[in-house]
């Protein structure tokens, strides 16, 4: 039997977002109008007081109020081995700074799987912790966010302002 993950909502500048954790890690950050295939979870019950989430939650506030530029929380991404590659590599861009598809592919020795990247960024499961707003198109412009794209301008001007 799967075990259920357990869920929290807070409120944010961006909207309400679901946190969820199995035992001892974060596995998700939910957009308020996330499409549910996104980032396909076992189902979830309601655990407001979960460590973890708890501890997401805080960190979050402190995000959003410009007191905090790293996270510092036990992560467990669920994908294919590709995907978790690109999730890793996203929590190796600095606060405040943005990358591209092409350039991640090339930081994973794979220079021609900027349309992977881009597909897999598309499905970070744990988002805002895993800074995939910091990603952008190569011409520098915005390109699409499960959060939609004023929520990736707001996170991308929040940690301009904070710099």
């Amino acid at each position: 039997m799967i075990q259920p993950l357990s869920s929290a909502t807070v409120a944010s500048p961006v909207g309400a977002l679901t946190l969820v954790a199995d035992d001892d890690s974060l596995v998700a950050i939910l957009w308020e109008k996330d499409d549910p295939a996104r980032v396909p979870l076992p189902a979830t019950v309601a655990a407001p007081d979960h460590p973890v989430l708890a501890e997401a939650g805080r960190q979050l506030d402190e995000y959003f109020a410009g007191r905090r530029r790293a996270f510092d929380l036990p992560l467990r991404f669920r994908g294919t081995e590709f995907q978790r590659a690109v999730w890793s590599a996203l929590l190796a861009i600095p606060f405040g700074e943005t990358s591209s598809y092409g350039a991640i592919a090339r930081s994973l020795g794979r220079p021609g799987a900027a349309r992977a990247v881009g597909a897999a960024n598309g499905r970070n499961p744990i988002s805002i912790v895993a800074p995939c707003h910091r990603v952008v198109g190569a011409s520098g412009a915005l390109t699409g966010f499960a959060g939609g794209l004023a929520a990736k301008e707001t996170l991308l001007a929040l940690e301009r302002d904070a710099k």
